[in-house]
């Protein structure tokens, strides 16, 4: 058993998508975002490092899983922890139909919600 989290919501109708991620090496990955449903991963090769709203900044190594809830949850980071290997993983998002899989969070609203983000790292 890899993982075993229950979502906690699905979306009506849902899309699901599966979707092999490359990041190259020492990469940041993708800016602050949020997902419209739940999202489950499994890191193939490297070390990721992830952080969602209110959860430490954490490292994830080839061979784990995670998951995370979507709605309205920003995911501040998935950056690649290694400065000469790939990071690869395995990703599967539950969906509301009709919407993007991917939604980047601006300025504006990172700076409102900044109280829900766990301390950085010193």
């Amino acid at each position: 058993m890899l993982l075993d989290q229950s979502p906690p919501f699905i979306p009506e109708s849902p899309e699901v998508m599966t979707v092999l991620v490359e990041v190259p090496p020492g990469d940041p990955g993708t800016p602050p975002h949020r997902h419209s449903g739940p999202v489950y991963g499994y890191v193939l090769e490297g070390e990721m490092i992830f952080e969602l709203e209110g959860e430490p900044e954490r490292v994830i190594r080839a061979g784990e899983a995670f998951w995370e809830p979507g709605g309205d949850v920003i995911h501040y980071q998935t950056a690649n922890n290694l400065p000469t290997t790939w990071l690869r993983l395995v990703v599967m998002m539950i969906m509301v139909p009709g919407e993007p899989m991917l939604r980047l969070v601006d300025d504006e609203e990172l700076q409102s919600r900044r109280g829900r983000r766990a301390p950085r790292p010193s």
